[in-house]
């Protein structure tokens, strides 16, 4: 369900009054600042740091640099060092591809057996790859945890969690994209999370076999240890990286226990929704003790995440796209048309893909949805969110076709 998510948020800042420090003290493996090497991007909150590309279109829209049809899927799209990195599944099978981000020519695919699983939607992969130096690391709906040599395709390892480790499906199954910390691999599966090491895939803690939520972990610090946020299938809980061990827990029940969209940390608050009429909450956290600030339905993420700007949370409210204030939850503004689209922001701007293929950049502003260019880019369902990296915007469908738009200056 990256599908669902699930199409599979971030840390800004984690600073409970003990000690907690910003993903951005340095103890995450960083990437060039352009590029986007996993989901949600390098600080994991679906912001770019990139500025001078272009929101100033012809009339006719940005250059379509390349097309490719990569099969059935909604995981998004990593790059890194010149590469994008992008899954789909054909007749049973999930492929990994790997492209030119210049030329869109392909430079390998692996492909193994996994089911379709077509449930209420199309099927095929959702949770995105994740690069670590000269590694990739893939999570299927299967339960296939993959590293591959991120050069030549090479599998290093592979472990299917449910059928060696009795890890349960989801709903939807599987769909947390791999985070990478230290030397482990964490994944949203099993009852609040797992964690595998990274050289060969072997299990370093487990939390239990009952199935989990579909967002994928989250970083941040407590009192000087590297933690992580999991969103599992009825509660948020926050864990040690190292030992998988609880450090608080809230309880979250959402209907079909579909958590799904990543929680936003910042400060010493996080900010959570779902769909299904859940709403959403933000919670103050102090130690092991967790404290309700506000809660609400008006941000009901269904599958894609919503981002965290100056003060300001844009994201999509089932069909709506919404802008609230942080601190109050309070609605400052609203835009219909766009169906259960997605976006990320980079520059000031958000960027937005519609449920039906519609690229638009907009002012990243409280002050009201102002669109400062579009162009219909894709046709049929869009559930997956676009990624901004060094100039090219790349986006897909359910269907499997991905393109890759020009918007350098």
């Amino acid at each position: 369900m990256e599908s669902r998510k699930v199409i599979k948020g971030y840390v800004q800042a984690l600073v409970f009054g003990l000690s907690i420090s910003a993903i951005g003290t340095g103890f995450y493996s960083t990437a060039e600042a352009a590029d986007w090497p996993n989901y949600r991007g390098p600080n994991y909150n679906g912001i770019s740091n990139e500025t001078g590309w272009s929101a100033a279109w012809p009339e006719g829209g940005p250059e379509v640099l390349w097309k490719k049809s990569i099969g059935t899927g909604f995981a998004s799209m990593a790059v890194s060092n010149g590469r994008v990195y992008a899954t789909g599944n054909i007749k049973d099978n999930d492929i990994l591809y790997c492209f030119d981000a210049k030329t869109g020519k392909e430079i390998w695919k692996k492909s193994y057996p996994c089911p379709l699983y077509k449930k209420n939607h199309e099927g095929g992969p959702s949770a995105t790859p994740t690069v670590d130096g000269n590694a990739v690391y893939t999570f299927s709906k299967d339960g296939d945890a993959i590293r591959f040599n991120a050069a030549t395709g090479q599998i290093v390892w592979h472990k299917n969690l449910n059928k060696e480790l009795g890890l349960k499906h989801p709903k939807w199954y599987f769909a947390s994209s791999p985070f990478i910390i230290d030397n482990m691999v964490i994944l949203n599966a099993g009852s609040r999370g797992i964690a595998l090491n990274k050289a060969d895939g072997s299990v370093i803690w487990e939390s239990g076999k009952d199935p989990t939520g579909y967002a994928t972990a989250v970083p941040f610090t407590v009192d000087n240890k590297k933690c992580v946020a999991i969103f599992a299938a009825r509660e948020i809980v926050g864990v040690v990286a190292a030992t998988g061990k609880i450090v608080w827990q809230f309880s979250w029940k959402t209907k079909y226990e579909a958590n799904i969209g990543d929680p936003i940390i910042s400060g010493n608050t996080i900010f959570i929704s779902s769909g299904y009429n859940q709403g959403c909450a933000l919670l103050k956290i102090d130690g092991s003790s967790v404290t309700k600030l506000w809660r609400n339905k008006n941000m009901r993420n269904h599958f894609n995440s919503s981002v965290l700007w100056k003060g300001h949370i844009y994201g999509f409210d089932e069909k709506v796209l919404r802008c609230l204030d942080s601190k109050t939850g309070q609605v400052k503004w609203s835009q219909q048309r766009l169906g259960k689209g997605s976006l990320m922001i980079a520059d000031g701007k958000l960027i937005i893909l519609s449920e039906k293929g519609k690229l638009v950049i907009a002012e990243a502003s409280s002050q009201g949805f102002k669109e400062l260019s579009s162009a219909q880019i894709l046709t049929g369902r869009c559930w997956t969110v676009p990624v901004l990296a060094n100039g090219k915007i790349y986006a897909r469908n359910a269907n499997g076709q991905l393109v890759c738009i020009d918007v350098s200056s």
